[in-house]
């Protein structure tokens, strides 16, 4: 972890001869570290919101210019691969995104019992080894295609009574499989064949074919992080949300080399050149709550205790809100419009 060995700044005197501080205004953060700079952002937050006597909430919600606080639809993450599981999958996460649901409480209901109907499914085909979890709470079934993660959801939601309401959600995580200008959906393999490694072409094609089949409605790091021509194209020829993580890796701007020139990569640039459609937030990247917000919630199954810790929150905020409390529901894409 980064620490703050240094302060960049000397004492100076105004026009009235005020005592003032001349400070360092680079950007970078490499001087004093994202750890260090967040740990003060939230101090300083949860600070400003003691002075205030509101919620820690609100006054984000203030910092923010949100005149209404709503509450998130949550992506439960419930079946692993990817470089997080020991299984074949290539593809990172599996989520269930209750947006049929009336409000949070009902949301993180439904999501609990899918999860358990999940359970059951899992242990009934691929046995009881099958249904220990992950980091994240997700369970890694021995699957060997990402079609047959998705219709392991489908049999779950509708075995729950929930067809219709629940929407599904992908975390592809493409940079973790693409080698040499194409992507290997076999790269667990040590002995994987090039010759079925696909194109960013055949992977676009084969997301509209999961769009087409299943209620997927949102589809993260879906390419390589600087295969910026088929983060476009996908982005331009369906009408879901396309999720940038490690396109823009929650940084105003992020640096990569490109020919030796590094450029100026924005989230700006981002959303011009129409790659995505939504991004990823962590504040441990950014650095700072108020970057933060000038840049959904995401935070595992309904499974582990520090993952159940965010969403118990949640429905207290709920709770408190009482008459008042919205949520994003089929609208989690645009909730204030």
């Amino acid at each position: 972890m980064s620490g703050v060995s240094k302060i960049f700044a000397r004492e100076i005197f105004d026009s009235r001869g005020n005592p003032s501080v001349e400070v360092d205004i680079t950007t970078s953060k490499a001087k004093l570290g994202a750890n260090a700079i967040l740990g003060v952002s939230l101090a300083i937050c949860k600070a400003g919101a003691v002075h205030k006597g509101v919620p820690l909430y609100k006054h984000i919600a203030d910092l923010a210019g949100n005149k209404e606080v709503i509450l998130p639809v949550p992506a439960f993450n419930v079946i692993n691969g990817g470089s997080h599981a020991g299984n074949k999958l290539a593809m990172q996460e599996f989520m269930l995104l209750p947006t049929g649901a009336s409000n949070f409480k009902e949301a993180m209901r439904m999501g609990a019992e899918i999860y358990q109907n999940l359970k059951s499914v899992v242990k009934k085909r691929y046995g009881i080894d099958a249904v220990n979890v992950g980091d994240e709470g997700g369970f890694a079934p021995n699957i060997q295609d990402n079609r047959e993660g998705l219709e392991l959801l489908n049999v779950a939601i509708a075995q729950a009574g929930y067809t219709g309401k629940i929407k599904i959600g992908m975390d592809v995580a493409a940079s973790e499989f693409y080698k040499e200008g194409k992507y290997d959906l076999d790269f667990k393999n040590p002995e994987s064949d090039p010759s079925k490694w696909i194109t960013g072409e055949e992977l676009c094609s084969m997301y509209e074919d999961f769009i087409a089949k299943y209620p997927v409605v949102s589809i993260e790091d879906a390419f390589d992080q600087d295969d910026w021509e088929h983060w476009s194209q996908l982005t331009g020829k369906v009408g879901i949300q396309i999720v940038g993580d490690d396109l823009t890796v929650t940084n105003p701007k992020r640096m990569f080399n490109v020919d030796i020139l590094f450029l100026d990569c924005s989230i700006k640039m981002a959303v011009e050149k129409k790659a995505c459609n939504c991004l990823l937030l962590k504040v441990n990247q950014i650095g700072s709550v108020t970057e933060s917000i000038e840049a959904y919630i995401k935070t595992g199954a309904p499974c582990r205790s520090e993952r159940l810790a965010k969403y118990n929150q949640l429905l207290r905020i709920e709770e408190e809100l009482g008459a008042g409390a919205k949520y994003a529901g089929e609208k989690f894409r645009k909730p204030l419009e």
